[in-house]
């Protein structure tokens, strides 16, 4: 999508004099005392869908209430991508805004320019070390101190389904086994449907291989080889099995899979034409715009072997360091807004994630988002609760894209062969 952002002088100026710590001049004639100013807070994020539009509106009427003045600055398309160019630049000119959506490592790459504010006064009082898992809280931190909020907790190995066209193919329940999985495959390929609605996308790739390493390997080679890209993970017999259970997957998608969009693919499953998708709680959001009801019009369940695991992705806002103690303030007010228990329940709700908060009253969610709850608490005691890999919350971004790059021509490329697809995911993982 291409974005257009203009900027009228005056309100560039005014920017700018909150970044540098400046405050206007009085005007030079006397005048009766006026009420005081509301503090300007300039947050870009890139929620402009109709969902999440509608939570930015909840958060800005919060942080309103609490005396500032809200300066929207959505910058739409490119799954944030387009959003951290345009902040690279602002950053650069020296007139970051208030607050920005980051996640995952980037936080910390941010922090180390020395450009992000601790936010530890409100963290500190509000107990987030009580709140938060601590696999969430560490991302949140930078030399130990928090310097970001997060929003929301998404989980991204799930598995969806239509009932109908499970039932139609004689298909019992959702598996829980990958063994499972290619025998409720073989069912509906057979009655004529699509068995695996996948989008053939790099990142949508990379969301499905990390699921198949987590259900195979289990949580702790999930960590060894993607997160800590430790060589003796890489190069094991594990990881040889992960790349043989993923090949075998494409087999059960369909000729016009690659290219395809995500929420198009899920529209296969909500259409009856596909039976599975592996997609995050986002998907979640397509069924329930067309007015299905988990249990009747789809059926979600953790991908086949990992119920006792959980990849999280969330999103946070980091805040930049400002020296208008007004602007400092209102920086606090939002970080403790974002996780309140009302912005919390209104924002997930509408957006098919759930609450970061540990211990969130979930009546008002449906029986997908108690799932995910459940398991997200039940993962953060046991460790299975794990970083996701292809949405950004893991490892650095080159690294990242690399392996990414690397499953894709896998995923593609008949020819190229696990022993050669293992070798060179290893070599790409480690090298400096």
């Amino acid at each position: 999508m291409k974005f257009q952002y203009t900027l009228g002088a005056a309100l560039v100026a005014a920017m700018l004099a909150t970044a540098c710590g400046k405050k206007e001049e009085a005007p030079a004639a006397a005048a009766p005392a006026a009420p005081t100013a509301k503090q300007s807070v300039e947050v870009l994020h890139y929620w402009t869908s109709g969902g999440e539009a509608a939570s930015a509106a909840e958060l800005k009427k919060m942080l309103e209430a609490k005396g500032h003045e809200w300066k929207d600055f959505a910058v739409a398309g490119g799954g944030g991508e387009n959003a951290m160019t345009v902040l690279k630049s602002r950053a650069v000119s020296g007139n970051p805004p208030t607050a920005a959506q980051v996640k995952g490592p980037a936080i910390q790459e941010w922090a180390n320019e020395g450009m992000l504010a601790s936010i530890d006064a409100v963290a500190t009082a509000e107990k987030w070390d009580d709140l938060l898992p601590k696999v969430v809280a560490d991302v949140m931190k930078a030399n130990g101190n928090y310097v970001a909020a997060p929003v929301n907790v998404h989980r991204v190995n799930w598995m969806w389904a239509n009932p109908e066209v499970l039932n139609k193919a004689g298909v019992k329940g959702m598996p829980t086994t990958w063994d499972e999985f290619f025998v409720a495959a073989d069912k509906i390929k057979k009655s004529g449907a699509i068995a695996l609605a996948h989008g053939g996308q790099n990142w949508q790739d990379f969301t499905v291989f990390e699921s198949v390493a987590l259900g195979v390997g289990g949580a702790q080679f999930y960590n060894d080889a993607l997160v800590k890209l430790d060589p003796a993970a890489l190069n094991s017999p594990t990881m040889t099995k992960v790349l043989t259970t993923f090949r075998k997957l494409k087999g059960y998608t369909d000729a016009a899979s690659p290219g395809r969009d995500w929420n198009m693919t899920t529209a296969l499953v909500i259409q009856g034409k596909a039976g599975f998708q592996f997609m995050g709680d986002w998907a979640k959001g397509e069924f329930t715009a067309a007015g299905k009801k988990p249990g009747e019009g789809f059926l979600c369940a953790a991908a086949p072997g990992t119920a006792n695991a959980y990849t999280f992705n969330v999103d946070s806002f980091i805040m930049f360091k400002l020296k208008d103690e007004a602007a400092q303030k209102a920086q606090g007010d939002l970080a403790s807004a974002i996780l309140s228990t009302e912005f919390q329940e209104v924002f997930n709700q509408n957006k098919g994630s759930i609450p970061v908060r540990l211990g969130h009253d979930m009546s008002k969610f449906d029986d997908c988002a108690k799932l995910s709850a459940t398991d997200f608490v039940a993962t953060a005691k046991s460790g299975g609760l794990v970083p996701s890999v292809a949405h950004g919350m893991a490892i650095e971004p080159a690294k990242q894209g690399s392996i990414q790059d690397v499953v894709t021509a896998f995923w593609n490329d008949g020819k190229l062969s696990v022993a050669e697809a293992q070798k060179r995911i290893a070599a790409v993982a480690t090298a400096k």
